[in-house]
């Protein structure tokens, strides 16, 4: 593994009643709340109601929270829904909630689809898309903190490939967010997308936070996190960069870019004690 370092199924949910997020002017909508693995809610960004799920662990808390952001699922699948059951298992046994959010046009959430709001190649619209997109997690974080089991001082963003890019944006403009954790973002458009590139320079130049890039060695490219480790390096930012050896995902998955699947359930076990170790210090653990 090479690695960088720098200074820098069905169990009862808990007895929590998702809460109406604070000063929006809509109220939360509990889609379903009975003997399931998590909690299906919808919260207010702006005048959109985003779908989102909720895992919690056993007892009354308060626990340490996790935003996690999903990639581009692309445009026959961005109505399913995706609750992310590997990465909401995973973090809610290590004791902490996590908060899955669709975002904007995802699932069963509000707003137009990705596809239809990016259009071909078209610069202006995917920026515009992408700090949207951020606008969500950042209403996500603010609604995670009114859960009665939270841990309100303690609250990460995390994200996968698109989702990485939106939780890179969402860390730079703080709300006091303690982490963030991006997971090979904006690693299939970086080579051919001046646009992403720039945004995600931006934010590593704004991020405050201790952030972790992944990547493996065997996806499109690892450009993206080295470039970004980079930024934070020489701006003092407590961070972490690690690339994976080349991985080769099991079922079907796009054979193009193997490496980049590994962020998918049949990866988790290979990163996931350096995303605890990551992540536990920054948020109480």
């Amino acid at each position: 593994m090479a690695r960088c370092f720098f200074t820098v199924a069905i169990v009862a949910l808990s007895s929590w009643q998702p809460a109406q997020a604070q000063d929006k002017p809509q109220p939360v909508t509990v889609r379903k709340l009975t003997l399931v693995e998590y909690a299906t809610v919808f919260y207010p960004s702006g005048n959109l109601n985003i779908e989102a799920y909720v895992y919690s662990p056993k007892g009354s808390g308060p626990f340490p929270a996790v935003v996690y952001n999903h990639g581009n699922r692309g445009p026959d699948k961005e109505k399913d829904e995706a609750p992310t059951e590997y990465i909401g298992n995973a973090l809610k046994e290590a004791g902490y909630v996590v908060l899955v959010t669709e975002r904007r046009g995802w699932g069963k959430s509000d707003g137009q689809g990705y596809a239809d709001a990016v259009g071909k190649d078209d610069p202006d619209k995917l920026a515009q898309r992408l700090n949207h997109e951020a606008d969500d997690v950042l209403a996500a974080v603010e609604y995670v903190r009114t859960l009665p089991h939270v841990d309100r001082k303690h609250v990460g963003v995390m994200g996968w490939s698109l989702g990485g890019q939106v939780t890179l944006l969402a860390a730079a403009r703080g709300h006091d967010i303690q982490v963030a954790v991006a997971q090979a973002p904006g690693a299939l458009s970086w080579a051919k997308s001046p646009t992403v590139q720039k945004l995600l320079k931006e934010a590593a130049g704004k991020i405050d936070v201790p952030t972790a890039l992944m990547a493996a060695e065997n996806d499109a490219t690892t450009e993206n996190v080295r470039t970004l480790s980079e930024i934070l390096q020489k701006r003092k930012i407590p961070q972490e960069l690690i690339v994976y050896p080349p991985f080769a995902p099991k079922g079907d998955a796009d054979g193009s870019h193997p490496g980049h699947y590994l962020f998918g359930p049949g990866g988790v076990d290979i990163w996931k004690a350096d995303l605890l170790k990551f992540i536990g210090p920054r948020l109480g653990k």
